[in-house]
């Protein structure tokens, strides 16, 4: 799923609040399931939330991973490993961004809630994360909900396009 919109209308408050980040009204379910019958850690394991700009807890990229294959690090466009015991304050915006994506993919989630993942990067970069969330989501018949500004870009990643307006969603 694809969501567009102006700036401040909704979007990210909605991917927050179907990770359960925020307080929400309405209903979310996966396979039939709804979000009141998982612990808020077991939700949050099946649904992955990509915010527009990561947070980094350890100083070293090496201590957000179980190990370097978990890293996807050639996938996104590391071709020397070498990033992969970077300092984090160190990276530039793009590469946190890939790096976040190769850790929220880490854990393996169900369903991929995506804010901006590309707003820092080159065509090249955005195309491999483009290949990289559309190879994963086949792979792991994950779902994903993708939010970004370029209507190009909502065409490629998604089958289905939403507006947020007003913070109403409305077909594209």
């Amino acid at each position: 799923m694809g969501l567009s919109g102006c700036s401040g209308t909704g979007k990210t408050l909605l991917l927050r609040a179907i990770a359960d980040l925020d307080q929400s009204q309405g209903k979310v379910l996966i396979n039939g399931k709804r979000r009141e019958d998982f612990s808020g850690s077991v939700w949050r394991k099946k649904v992955g939330y990509l915010p527009a700009e990561s947070s980094w807890w350890f100083p070293k990229v090496s201590q957000h991973f179980s190990s370097i294959e978990d890293a996807k690090l050639r996938y996104l466009g590391f071709l020397d490993t070498k990033i992969f015991d970077s300092e984090v304050s160190r990276l530039s915006s793009g590469e946190k961004q890939r790096l976040a994506l190769a850790r929220l993919l880490s854990g393996l989630p169900e369903v991929l809630l995506l804010d901006e993942p590309t707003a820092n990067l080159d065509d090249s970069n955005a195309c491999l994360v483009e290949t990289l969330i559309k190879n994963y989501c086949k792979k792991q018949g994950a779902a994903a909900i993708w939010v970004t500004h370029d209507r190009s870009q909502l065409e490629r990643v998604s089958q289905n396009q939403l507006v947020m307006k007003n913070k109403t969603l409305v077909d594209l």
